[in-house]
């Protein structure tokens, strides 16, 4: 366990309890997969932030229990969609569930997540999150479809890039603090600052994500490495190479994202690398990082404030 998770270890536990208690289902296969995919672990990243924001706000109440188990059947739903999407066979070092029972299942179990979880936002009879989370999941479908618009295209812009991943990745992490801020009843000013944390840190997250499928260890990455490249997705290292390379460096990669073909993985690992793709990368993801901790300073010190800064640390230190 790492240090972020010790100290909401009480509450997580109780989260990780409401999770199950919330896959009931009288459908046994809706069980099995939800089990499933509860038992493939993960760093629960986005149910924590809602625990720790919450906590360091001085929150005292039990409702960001559900909160935090909303934002993880959320997520979820989405990997499972993902999954399906890409034609995934393996995340966190396991088969994912369209492989294990087909698509038609992952899909229709992601469904259920997703109303489960709007079952439970209405029982917290709060506009305002209820208006958050509707508006975040939106948000995340619209990135989904902008992607697979992207994929194959070389020609997507480092602005269209970063829009993507905002709309994937950061949108949940920004409402995971924001709706934890809500329930805290922060003030304005401090319900802005946890949600641009959340952005910032959420945008460092996929950035060096992005990195690791060029530079990261597939056994401990749980899935190949160059699995972006093998379906077009036009990632930073790769739109940072074709500016930044030499002509043929720029076709290399420009015929790959086109041809959705990994099987040049390793020239174009060592033509990324030449040309400072995967530097800029990180670069890029150390600036959101400081970015989302400055968000902090208006956190009084103590012990879920100094895991918010150390989750922040660690979306750059990670290997997986």
């Amino acid at each position: 366990m790492l240090p972020f998770h010790r100290v909401a270890a009480d509450d997580f536990a109780a989260v990780n309890q409401r999770i199950l208690d919330q896959l009931h289902s009288d459908v046994p296969l809706v069980e099995n997969i939800g089990h499933y995919l509860v038992e493939a672990g993960g760093k629960r990243l986005r149910p924590l932030l809602v625990l720790l924001c919450a906590r360091a706000a001085g929150y005292s109440g039990r409702d960001h229990i559900d909160l935090a188990a909303i934002i993880e059947f959320i997520h979820t739903a989405t990997l499972l969609h993902d999954d399906v999407v890409d034609t995934s066979e393996r995340r966190r070092g396991r088969l994912t569930a369209n492989a294990k029972w087909g698509n038609a299942p992952a899909v229709l179990v992601g469904d259920f997540l997703y109303s489960r979880a709007f079952q439970m936002m209405v029982a917290l009879q709060d506009m305002d999150i209820m208006a958050i989370l509707s508006e975040t999941t939106n948000t995340i479908a619209e990135g989904e479809v902008q992607q697979l618009v992207n994929a194959g295209d070389p020609a997507v812009s480092e602005e269209n890039y970063l829009t993507v991943i905002h709309k994937k990745t950061g949108a949940l992490f920004e409402a995971a603090c924001e709706t934890a801020a809500v329930l805290a009843q922060c003030a304005p000013a401090e319900r802005t600052a946890l949600k641009l944390y959340g952005r910032h840190l959420g945008l460092a997250f996929q950035l060096v994500d992005d990195a690791l499928d060029y530079r990261g260890n597939a056994e401990e990455l749980g899935k190949n490495v160059g699995d972006d490249l093998a379906e077009g997705k036009p990632t930073l290292p790769l739109i940072h190479a074709m500016a930044n390379g030499t002509a043929g460096q720029a076709a290399l990669v420009r015929g790959a994202i086109e041809q959705r073909s990994a099987e040049r993985l390793e020239e174009i690992v060592a033509a990324i690398e030449s040309c400072g793709s995967l530097d800029y990368t990180m670069d890029r993801a150390r600036a959101a990082v400081d970015e989302a901790r400055e968000q902090l300073a208006f956190l009084p010190e103590g012990e879920h404030k100094t895991a918010l800064q150390q989750l922040a640390s660690f979306a750059i230190e990670r290997s997986v």
